[in-house]
């Protein structure tokens, strides 16, 4: 064994641990134990509209009449004139993920 796998043995790097450590905070998060004043939203980079109205299979008009936005926006997002802002990307990944939850809260 080389002295340099000998030093690495037992030891793991600090990329490693953050992800360790992101997840246990996970981890507390889904098991209750951590502060929910204590968590980050992470708002997404970019989201991809016309992916998410096309798998619901709506037109761009009833995407908009059903989540609120305008039919203008929905057309300058999907092609790429303007990009959605930070709440209405997190909105919209929310939509893509739970459709069904988004649909019962607000009663459409």
């Amino acid at each position: 064994m080389s002295r340099k796998s000998a030093k690495r043995k037992g030891t793991i790097g600090k990329d490693a641990q953050r992800i360790i450590d992101g997840l246990n905070e996970a981890l507390a998060i889904v098991e209750g134990r951590a502060d929910p004043k204590t968590y980050r939203v992470h708002v997404p980079v970019d989201v991809d509209v016309e992916k998410i109205r096309k798998k619901l299979k709506l037109t761009q008009a009833q995407f908009a009449f059903r989540y609120g936005f305008s039919v203008g926006a929905i057309r300058d997002w999907e092609q790429k004139r303007k990009e959605p802002e930070a709440s209405a990307r997190m909105f919209l990944k929310v939509i893509e993920k739970r459709p069904d939850v988004v649909a019962e809260v607000l009663g459409k």
